[in-house]
């Protein structure tokens, strides 16, 4: 784990607080969940750790887990310089110019049909390595995977390969959190076509996989929590169990007196009714701020009060209403998404008056907005 990291004295603009303790007892938590069907955990640490470091995150999940579920190489060869004894497994197709490198790395790949397979015995061959393989079926996502009816071909394809190696056959929930009789339809399907005498990995659970369908995929042999290990559940009867890991943070840059009638932000979509106290703050949607919070009732927590948002988000700024606060000074801190005092802001709030989703929120979060590790 990451060693703890203070604060530093003068903070920046803007910035993100990532509790790795919280990061940890959530992953621990899905572990619990597994285990319940004897199963481990792979942790979905891509698009930086879902804004939230990958290296950070990999470091401290690796004494829980030694899997790690990553998007494409580059992601892999990260995870790998932190964990260089963990499973990796690439869940995007790659392209065919970076099949050799990843076969010679020993990463796991993901194969959706006969000309991958082939395609990657011939880079093992030429690489004197062992394509780690992992079937990808299609039960109803639709992205990638083959044909359920393909399975055979497939299997058989890798058995007479000396240069490929079956170490999973896996699926994806498109909609767990949302459709739960088609769930348990997509589990059974998936469940019948497992040869009975697989040695492999077998995995399909998401986080609402996993939080809401575990005594169902009892027999699985993975799950592949993402969006939980940083606390958000995808479905809302769990989400107690779970510990928020990022605070995002911004400051006061301005405070400023406006009339009744004065206009705030471009195209001059607002209009004060009354006079009023606002202030300027320093994130924008250059730091990952959604534009299409404008207009949406976003707040945000300053002195442990919602303050809301006024006119359009602009790409470094934001304008506040803070009329109802006592006093109010350039540097004082607020709070985007996170607690502070008795209020909090969680990223479903974010994310539905954004009229997005948690994971964009999290992985929109730019290099702009530095990432402050405690633990």
């Amino acid at each position: 784990m990451p060693s703890s990291v203070s604060f530093p004295a003068t903070p920046a603009r803007c910035w993100a607080e990532i509790n790795l303790l919280a990061l940890q007892a959530n992953a621990e938590h899905c572990l619990g969940l597994a285990t319940e069907s004897e199963s481990q955990i792979m942790a979905i640490v891509k698009a930086d750790g879902y804004g939230h470091g990958l290296a950070e995150v990999v470091q401290t999940l690796q004494r829980i887990t030694d899997w790690f579920g990553v998007a494409n190489l580059w992601e892999a060869k990260t995870a790998k310089s932190v964990a260089p004894d963990s499973n990796i497994l690439i869940l995007s197709p790659l392209i065919p110019s970076e099949r050799c490198e990843a076969v010679a790395d020993r990463f796991h790949v993901t194969v959706s049909g006969k000309t991958e397979i082939l395609e990657y015995q011939k880079a093992a061959h030429d690489c004197g390595r062992v394509a780690k393989l992992h079937i990808a079926l299609d039960t109803g996502m639709g992205r990638m995977g083959a044909p359920v009816g393909q399975l055979d071909e497939l299997l058989q394809a890798i058995e007479n390969s000396e240069h490929c190696e079956l170490c999973g056959i896996a699926s994806h929930f498109p909609s767990a959190d949302e459709d739960k009789a088609f769930t348990r339809e997509q589990i059974e399907q998936f469940r019948k076509l497992i040869p009975a005498n697989a040695t492999c990995h077998i995995h399909l659970a998401n986080s609402a996989g996993l939080l809401g369908f575990h005594n169902d995929i009892d027999f699985a042999t993975l799950a592949r929590p993402g969006l939980a290990l940083y606390g958000v559940s995808p479905l809302a009867e769990f989400q107690q169990s779970l510990q928020p890991v990022l605070t995002w943070k911004s400051r006061v840059t301005l405070v400023r007196e406006m009339k009744r009638g004065d206009t705030i932000s471009y195209g001059r979509t607002f209009s004060c009714p009354e006079d009023c106290r606002v202030a300027t703050l320093s994130v924008g949607y250059g730091d990952g701020y959604p534009r299409s919070l404008t207009g949406s009732g976003a707040d945000v927590l300053i002195q442990g009060q919602r303050c809301p948002l006024l006119g359009r988000v602009t790409m470094d700024q934001i304008v506040v209403d803070v009329s109802h606060l006592q006093q109010i000074e350039p540097g004082d801190e607020v709070v985007l998404l996170g607690s502070q005092g008795d209020e909090s802001i969680s990223a479903n709030e974010l994310a539905q008056k954004a009229a997005t989703i948690p994971w964009e929120i999290f992985t929109g979060l730019t290099n702009r907005v530095d990432r402050v590790y405690s633990a």
